[in-house]
């Protein structure tokens, strides 16, 4: 565990008079008699937000229930941090009763959009910028900057941010980012053509299962050590296919087994923990873990994200995929705390309840250089 580089502490006494209400219709319409001449970003009514539990953090001035300034605060289920869409009015104010609000429940972090705020005067309330995406954003995707403060004085260096181009990379771009966050492939190398030729070599069409991403991995970096834990015996993630579809999908998932005993990948059939996740953390090892959106978006899809840091009480993960739809960014997805518990839950597959994952340790002081994947066509 390292000090976060962009720290900063800001002073803050106790909010004065805040008040946290959902927002729904009837509280958006309420907004200009509480709020006054502050006005509302069209933002904040033009998204159903209702899956991230939208609710409104406001500050008063004690005088007939107007408010002085009010955030727009919403978050994933069952995950550790709360984000700021958006604060109008007395921004100073309604940031820190966010912050309080936070700290109340035990959270981890608090995000901030950077719709409408500098990072000089997100600075001035302790907050540190993020890293903005390598991938190229649209306006509906989320917006150009944001920021992040953490409730607590350690915390885990930041990965590069990459959103997956595709519904089905995401195995392929978590190993990306982790050999990025390594230092084993630099930055500059994570495009579209990366992204999809090792997408090629691991995929059991559509998705990558996880012997195949671990058999992948090695081959594209055979300096790193790399081990596959699959609790299941045969074939995984084929239930949504059609019988006659199976059967070729399992003959590669054979394939792949036999591929990662003569590269020497070893195959642990134990159930991964969450001590043991943690314990890889604290080595400054890799994750890869597949996990259900069921838990954080609200659909029963088997999909990768990446573990690489740990702080009290949740693991700090990087999800290759956000979903606009529910105004769900880049934002939440970059370094995302999610309570062990949470994630131990997220974390059983299908109705079997298999779990899935590739850990990707430090290369040996010395080792040979890393292939770029682009070259392993």
């Amino acid at each position: 565990m390292t000090r976060h580089p962009h720290r900063a502490e800001a002073p803050e006494g106790p909010a004065v008079n805040s008040t946290v209400i959902p927002f729904d219709p009837d509280t958006s319409s309420a907004l200009p008699g509480r709020l006054g001449h502050h006005a509302v970003p069209e933002r904040w009514q033009t998204v159903d937000r209702s899956a991230h539990a939208p609710h409104l953090v406001a500050v008063g001035d004690g005088d007939g229930g107007k408010w002085t300034g009010a955030a727009l605060v919403t978050a994933r289920p069952h995950t550790a941090y709360l984000k700021i869409v958006d604060a109008v009015g007395d921004v100073p104010a309604a940031v820190a009763a966010v912050v309080a609000h936070a700290r109340g429940q035990g959270l981890a972090q608090v995000k901030w959009e950077g719709w409408s705020v500098s990072s000089e005067d997100a600075a001035t309330v302790g907050f540190a910028p993020l890293r903005p995406p390598l991938t190229p954003l649209e306006e509906a995707t989320g917006p150009a900057a944001g920021y992040v403060r953490w409730l607590h004085d350690d915390v885990a260096t930041a990965p590069p941010y990459y959103g997956q181009t595709t519904h089905f990379t995401c195995g392929a771009v978590t190993a990306l980012v982790a050999q990025a966050h390594a230092g084993t492939l630099s930055s500059e190398a994570l495009d579209r053509e990366t992204e999809l030729t090792l997408w090629r070599d691991a995929t059991n069409f559509l998705a990558c299962e996880p012997v195949g991403l671990g058999v992948a991995v090695r081959r594209a970096w055979p300096a790193s050590p790399v081990t596959i834990h699959l609790d299941a015996d045969g074939p995984v993630l084929l239930d949504h296919h059609p019988e006659e579809d199976r059967e070729w999908r399992a003959v590669l998932q054979r394939a792949s087994r036999k591929q990662a005993g003569e590269l020497g990948v070893p195959i642990d059939v134990s159930r991964l923990s969450m001590t043991a996740i943690r314990g890889a953390l604290d080595r400054r090892e890799h994750v890869l873990l597949l996990l259900s959106l069921a838990g954080m978006q609200g659909f029963d899809v088997p999909h990768w994200v990446l573990c690489h840091g740990a702080v009290p009480g949740a693991v700090v993960i990087d999800d290759p995929w956000a979903n606009a739809s529910t105004g769900d960014t880049w934002v939440d997805a970059h370094l995302l705390p999610v309570p062990d518990a949470s994630l131990d839950s997220m974390a059983a597959v299908s109705a079997d309840g298999f779990r899935g994952a590739v850990t990707i340790g430090r290369p040996p002081r010395g080792g040979a250089a890393l292939a770029d994947p682009v070259e392993q066509g």
